[in-house]
């Protein structure tokens, strides 16, 4: 089975995608600048199954089968770019979200060419970038038994490459894979993040995208 990087793995976020990418039997790499941090974060994580979860650096994570995008919006161009040559070709996944805290809200943000997956497509020209992994919550991520039954938007240009994260995906216990079309479809789903963390916010939830009507 392939390994997998995260890049900047060690927030709530690419913690929650480690447990369950492991648990579904990947070899996961959990890559941050801080090689020792990522190796506690990892030494804390439980997958049920046959993957595992390892920390280092993001070089190291960067030259796993498929790479995962998980650092914070302001810093992930910054990071792939100096990834670029090891990086080549992979499928890239980007689950990079651009905002910005307003009250008890939050906004999203439109990077240049208008979504972050686009920012770093441009950064990885040889890539094949693929958006997923936006609307879950944290907290139930890293949770095997809190129920999550979510379904997994995933977006991009290459139509071979999004079959592989939705098979990745479909592999991961508690998520559905649901292919939503290109790469233009980015800066609609990247925002909507900001409005299920708004409502989960307000309504002190954790509520995620179930999308009714789609055979599973």
């Amino acid at each position: 089975m392939s390994s997998v990087g995260i890049l900047g793995g060690t927030g709530p976020a690419g913690q929650g995608v480690a447990l369950r990418m492991a648990s579904a039997g990947y070899d996961v790499v959990l890559g941050s600048r801080d090689a020792e941090r990522a190796g506690r974060v990892a030494a804390e994580l439980a997958p049920r199954g046959p993957g595992s979860v390892t920390g280092a650096d993001n070089d190291a994570a960067a030259h796993c089968d498929i790479v995962v995008v998980a650092t914070p919006w302001d810093s992930a161009v910054a990071t792939v770019s100096a990834l670029k040559d090891v990086l080549g070709e992979k499928v890239v996944i980007s689950m990079v979200n651009a905002l910005a805290r307003e009250g008890r809200e939050l906004v999203p943000i439109y990077p240049p060419r208008g979504s972050m997956a686009a920012q770093i497509a441009h950064a990885l020209p040889r890539a094949r970038v693929v958006g997923a992994f936006h609307h879950l919550p944290a907290s139930e991520m890293v949770q095997l038994d809190s129920g999550l039954d979510a379904d997994v938007v995933i977006f991009g240009d290459d139509a071979g490459a999004r079959e592989s994260v939705a098979q990745v995906v479909e592999a991961m216990p508690g998520l559905h894979a649901v292919v939503a079309g290109s790469m233009s479809l980015a800066s609609a789903v990247e925002a909507f993040t900001a409005v299920c963390i708004s409502i989960n916010i307000r309504h002190k939830a954790h509520s995620y995208v179930k999308l009714a009507g789609l055979a599973h």
